[in-house]
């Protein structure tokens, strides 16, 4: 087990996911954001995640459930998931790649 699997809400299958991804370390989350984090799992990992692998991140940077940041977060991480994948569209349609 690595320091991932060590944070509140992050087990053994969730740090394997984040390391084939490149995120080793809490760091590294703390870097990259969940967001951005969840948005390269979709895309690179061999399991895609649900949402509550981006509530659980959260809560693993934070010290909360996941289940607490669904509640009263959810809003928000919808809101900054849709705007990073706006962002990604309209940068492709421009022909620049970017890397999430």
């Amino acid at each position: 087990m690595g320091e991932l699997s060590k944070l509140k809400g992050l087990g053994p299958k969730s740090e394997k996911c984040l390391n084939e991804i490149g995120i080793k370390t809490k760091g590294d989350l703390e870097k990259i954001g969940p967001v951005r984090a969840f948005m390269k799992l979709r895309s690179e990992c061999s399991i895609k995640p649900s949402l509550n692998f981006l509530y659980a991140m959260v809560g693993a940077l934070e010290g909360r459930h996941w289940a607490d940041i669904a509640k009263t977060e959810r809003g928000r991480l919808l809101l900054e998931l849709d705007g990073y994948q706006d962002l990604e569209r309209a940068l492709k349609a421009e022909g620049v790649e970017i890397e999430t």
